[in-house]
């Protein structure tokens, strides 16, 4: 009798079907990937509003703990008199920004207690609030505050120093935009023993009017300022804006080009009408464009109150480039962002919105406000930039009656 033997056949994937499924694979890979990091991307921007927040509701706390808003442009001065810009060990020359006041207020204690005590160390002294904010054997000059970290901004490192992505809003005109009531005299004065001086300070200086005409925003350089002060309302006048910090890549939006006040003055868009920008790459300057130090890159140092550091003004639309002279204490810095499509601002209300690249700005070549403007740029005039210089202006009297 014969006997026959039955094997099994086994079932297995040929080498097209595999191909097959890794082909279906890729493609849904493909496909999610981006859905996947638009989802990180909503998360680093909510993650980004909830710390503009934090600011918020600590410029709140700071006002009903002082009656006063921190002051932009503060800090010790030194006995000697000297001009406020020069570096100084010893003394902080008037030159902190309003988040180095907000730090108790941002569960930054520890920080506080270190910027508010005299500092001794290794042969190093300095009295209470620090040195002037370029120090970097300072500590706190050189920490990066998590607050004041926008997740989405990649920027880290020197040559900056604590970096930070959220300035604050000095209006509407930028021309000398670091002057404020206290810098008096010159770098050169020196009396008969070569001690630095400086002249007498009255309230009709020349600097003096000039940083009255043009201190037009929420905060106002080197003064006391209060919430009774933006007649426009809290809701209506920005506080703060973001800031994309330097990555040193020539970006247009965080390093300035070396320009002129008064070109900058007269129109703010110097820099756009000339061959500054690279036309085949329009968010990098051109080839060989001469731009500031690269030390002095946008959100460098937190403590600093100089505008390309943490100030923004609401002339041009936000993600515009940086128009600014070589010493950058001019910087015509809009508000920016590694978000798409816009960046956020603190309305003086605590509320956080984003704004979007193309919200109104009215005429980005009028002349902006000054002590010696005439027409619409005389000093107490309307923002001539729309509803977004509306926006930056503590009491113009503008009416904005869009939703935001």
């Amino acid at each position: 009798m014969q006997t026959r033997v039955y094997q099994k056949k086994t079932s297995g994937f040929t080498l097209v079907e595999l191909l097959v499924v890794i082909a279906i694979i890729g493609v849904l890979v493909g496909l999610l990937l981006p859905a996947v990091q638009a989802a990180r991307e909503a998360a680093r921007r909510m993650s980004c509003s909830n710390n503009f927040k934090q600011i918020g509701l600590a410029i709140h706390n700071y006002h009903s703990a002082f009656n006063q808003l921190p002051v932009h442009g503060g800090g010790t001065h030194a006995d000697i008199p000297r001009r406020i810009f020069r570096a100084r060990a010893q003394g902080a020359n008037h030159r902190l920004s309003y988040l180095v006041g907000l730090a108790p207020f941002m569960e930054q204690q520890a920080l506080w207690e270190t910027i508010s005590n005299p500092f001794d160390r290794n042969g190093f002294a300095t009295q209470a609030m620090g040195p002037t904010p370029e120090r970097d054997t300072y500590d706190p000059w050189v920490t990066n505050v998590p607050t004041l970290r926008c997740p989405s901004d990649p920027g880290v490192g020197l040559p900056a120093l604590g970096r930070t992505n959220y300035a604050a809003c000095l209006g509407d005109s930028s021309f000398e935009g670091h002057e404020g009531p206290l810098n008096i005299g010159d770098a050169g004065d020196m009396d008969a023993d070569m001690v630095e001086v400086t002249l007498p300070y009255t309230e009709t200086s020349a600097l003096s009017l000039n940083a009255r005409a043009k201190n037009r925003g929420f905060f106002k350089v080197q003064e006391t300022s209060r919430f009774r002060d933006i007649l426009d309302g809290l809701a209506n006048t920005v506080a703060a804006g973001e800031i994309a910090t330097d990555l040193g890549d020539r970006d247009i939006r965080t390093i300035g080009f070396d320009g002129n006040d008064a070109d900058i003055r007269d129109n703010p868009s110097f820099c756009r009408d000339g061959t500054m920008i690279d036309p085949a790459r329009p968010q990098f300057w051109a080839s060989g464009t001469s731009v500031n130090a690269i030390d002095r890159g946008r959100g460098y140092r937190w403590a600093d109150f100089l505008p390309n550091f943490t100030g923004c003004y609401t002339i041009l639309p936000p993600n515009s480039e940086l128009c600014t002279n070589s010493s950058t204490s001019g910087a015509m810095g809009s508000t920016s962002s590694r978000h798409q499509g816009g960046a956020h601002v603190l309305m003086g209300d605590g509320a956080v919105i984003f704004i979007t690249d193309s919200i109104e700005a009215g005429d980005s070549r009028a002349p902006m406000v000054w002590i010696g403007g005439s027409g619409g740029s005389a000093p107490g005039s309307m923002s001539p930039y729309g509803l977004w210089g509306s926006l930056g202006t503590r009491a113009a009297k503008e009416v904005v009656d869009e939703e935001l």
